[in-house]
């Protein structure tokens, strides 16, 4: 970073500055980021210790689900534990690796239903194919391309403003740290390094998002030759994945889309995409699933009788 850079900690405003609506916050939160670990914990282990669950869709699930625990731990558990304290403080290194695992997770999620939509894509329009086209080696390829993708995208974003120098105020109107937020605490022209970080964020954003659109246009295309009964399942899946895609894309295009300046809604908006969609995740995407569902509970039965022989 410049020299002359002296602010060495990052002071967040919150949601709210009274101690009882922060308890209320708190309390809330608490239980949204114990539902994503449990929820999304639950598919995993589902998925990786279920013999049935073997094809690319469950396979692609299981890593979304993981990428969600960790996107919402960026940020959920230090607020809980912010809304306990008078001051809510970060260390600017502190600061900036959080912006580095908000975007990595984030670009990674983004990706990887980038990826999920090509699988249905696939296994829709080219059934016969799809085996020989969606094959374990292929599959391994696509999650680890997400990976890759997710890290470019937010070696771009922390870079750009990691070499920014911080004078002061040292202060930020929401409760986490982000690029539009930290820009506006930097104390040299951002104007240039603001347009390089909508085209990072927003054309992975544009592109992913015209991809999955295509993908399902041309899937609600081939439906038409379908049985009604093949109409149906198809359309459930397709449905979950839109709703978990329309959770996370119109809210994230809100944010990142426009020009590097804050609203007072975005805290509001923040909370859709890190807390609410990977707590819908479980419930649209995967127990809507009657596999995903009686794989699960055939689990919890052999835990329970585990434990009660001991």
């Amino acid at each position: 970073m410049a020299d002359t850079s002296n602010v060495t900690e990052i002071l967040f405003l919150g949601f709210s500055q009274n101690q009882n609506v922060q308890k209320v916050i708190s309390a809330l939160f608490l239980l949204m980021y114990t539902a994503i670990v449990l929820g999304n914990g639950l598919i995993v282990v589902t998925i990786v210790a279920s013999k049935g669950l073997t094809s690319p869709m469950y396979f692609f699930l299981s890593y979304l689900s993981l990428v969600e625990i960790c996107y919402c731990s960026v940020t959920a558990p230090k607020l809980i534990f912010d809304t306990l304290t008078r001051r809510k403080v970060i260390s600017l290194k502190g600061c900036i690796t959080q912006i580095f695992f908000l975007h990595f997770f984030g670009g990674t999620e983004i990706f990887l239903l980038t990826v999920m939509a090509y699988d249905r894509y696939v296994a829709i329009c080219k059934p016969l194919h799809y085996r020989a086209i969606m094959h374990p080696g292929a599959c391994g390829l696509l999650v680890a391309a997400a990976w890759g993708g997710g890290l470019l995208h937010s070696l771009g974003q922390t870079f750009l403003i990691f070499q920014l120098p911080f004078c002061g105020p040292n202060v930020i109107d929401h409760y986490f740290c982000d690029v539009h937020p930290v820009l506006k605490l930097a104390c040299s022209d951002t104007v240039l390094i603001s347009l390089l970080i909508i085209l990072n964020g927003g054309s992975i954003s544009v592109l992913s998002f015209a991809v999955l659109l295509a993908s399902y246009a041309v899937i609600l295309r081939s439906l038409s030759s379908r049985t009604a009964e093949g109409r149906r399942k198809a359309l459930s899946t397709c449905a979950s994945h839109l709703a978990v895609v329309a959770l996370f894309f119109i809210p994230c295009s809100f944010v990142y889309l426009r020009p590097c300046v804050t609203l007072p809604a975005d805290k509001i908006v923040a909370v859709f995409y890190t807390v609410l969609t990977p707590l819908l995740n479980p419930v649209i995407y995967s127990f809507r699933n009657a596999e995903v569902k009686s794989a699960a509970w055939r689990l919890m039965r052999r835990r329970a009788i585990g434990e009660g022989s001991r």
